[in-house]
C-alpha cells in the first residue's frame, strides 16, 4: 500500500487522524493533513481506507503494490 496526500486539497477536518494516528497527523500552524509515512504497516488497511472515507475533502489516495 502506497499514500498520497494533496495538503493544497486538504481542509483541515483531522478525520484522517482520528481514523489512522499511525499514519497521518495535522500541521500545528495550519492544521493540513502530514503523512508519517507513505508506505503503513499492513496492518493499518483497514485504518488508511477508514481515513479515506473519511476524508471530506478527497485529499488522501492509496494504491495497493
Amino acid at each position: 500500500m502506497r499514500i498520497t496526500v494533496h495538503s493544497e486539497v486538504c481542509i483541515g477536518a483531522g478525520q484522517c487522524v482520528i481514523a489512522a494516528d499511525r499514519v497521518f497527523d495535522q500541521g500545528e500552524e495550519d492544521g493540513l493533513v502530514r503523512l508519517l509515512t507513505d508506505r503503513p504497516d499492513s496492518r493499518d488497511t483497514a485504518r488508511v481506507r477508514d481515513a479515506v472515507d473519511r476524508c471530506p475533502s478527497g485529499a488522501i489516495e492509496f494504491t495497493s503494490d
